[in-house]
């Protein structure tokens, strides 16, 4: 639980609680898919912003880490990047991959490792997991969705130290998890003692339908305000389905700063591939 404190702003920023730290830039991964150089340009004018409290480590896979090493270099960011680490390459490669950023950790400052689980999120993998990534890193694993053990799974990797990952979207309808299922998630994730992060899809603070896939998707502010109604045993459901704009900002404005603390806790953060989305949401709706 004190890891997901260390991410959130530091005051004089001004950041509301419930959205400090709260997105991580995913914009090196679909849909968005930025070049490197784009990608760096564009996280390094973030992290200078107004709005820089708002912004979590940069995500990037294992297999175009050099690729962000040599665009850092050429940009020499004042001060080292925060980088969640995503293993694109297998377990196998995280030894090579953290030798790498150690080696270059003027440019880049490691805070997390994520990895999707095999099937069956095995005791045996989870503890390979915990001997691969150092103990002052945080470690993220999104167990596979679907099945009836499949929340058995997140346990598991909360039980190892781990932060269950929840995937949000994807290339199909199908792959958007329904309202019931998030519910499911939420009630065991309220109950464990690590945060989770949120990934895909999550683009917009309100729930609603993409216009060039016809995908209905889960916003995070919907996801945010769930948390805090299942930590208080309210209807989680109806708040991951409405599309009330205003009714959604009021009950998120309304959650004191314990309360807000409480929320994010248990919802560390979520990814996004673009960076402006969130916080255009954010402004508009009289958030920030």
């Amino acid at each position: 639980m004190s890891s997901a404190v260390e991410l959130r702003a530091p005051g004089p920023r001004g950041i509301p609680p419930l959205f400090a730290r709260l997105v991580d830039d995913a914009s090196l991964f679909p849909p968005g898919s930025a070049s490197a150089p784009q990608a760096v340009a564009d996280h390094l004018d973030a992290r200078g912003g107004r709005y820089a409290g708002v912004l979590g480590p940069m995500l990037c896979q294992a297999s175009r880490l050099p690729e962000l090493i040599t665009e850092l270099a050429k940009a020499k960011p004042a001060e080292p990047v925060p980088l969640s680490l995503v293993c694109d390459t297998g377990l196998g490669g995280v030894p090579k991959a953290l030798s790498i950023i150690e080696g270059r950790q003027e440019l880049l400052a490691l805070r997390m490792v994520e990895m999707p689980a095999p099937s069956d999120v095995d005791d045996i993998w989870l503890e390979r997991v915990s001997e691969f990534v150092p103990e002052d890193v945080i470690r993220v694993v999104e167990p596979r969705r679907g099945g009836d053990g499949w929340l058995d799974g997140v346990k598991r990797v909360a039980e190892h130290g781990c932060w269950p990952k929840l995937r949000c979207a994807g290339q199909t309808a199908e792959s958007v998890p329904s309202v019931e299922v998030v519910t499911d998630f939420l009630a065991v994730a309220c109950s464990l003692d690590v945060p989770f992060k949120a990934t895909t899809g999550l683009h917009n603070a309100v729930r609603s339908t993409d216009p060039d896939t016809g995908f209905t998707h889960h916003g995070f502010l919907n996801l945010l305000v769930a948390t805090a109604r299942s930590l208080s045993g309210k209807d989680v459901a109806a708040a991951l389905a409405s599309t009330d704009a205003d009714e959604l900002v009021a009950e998120a404005a309304a959650l004191s700063e314990d309360a807000a603390n409480a929320v994010r806790d248990v919802f560390a953060s979520c990814g996004s591939c673009s960076l402006k989305d969130p916080i255009a949401d954010l402004e508009g709706l009289g958030l920030l």
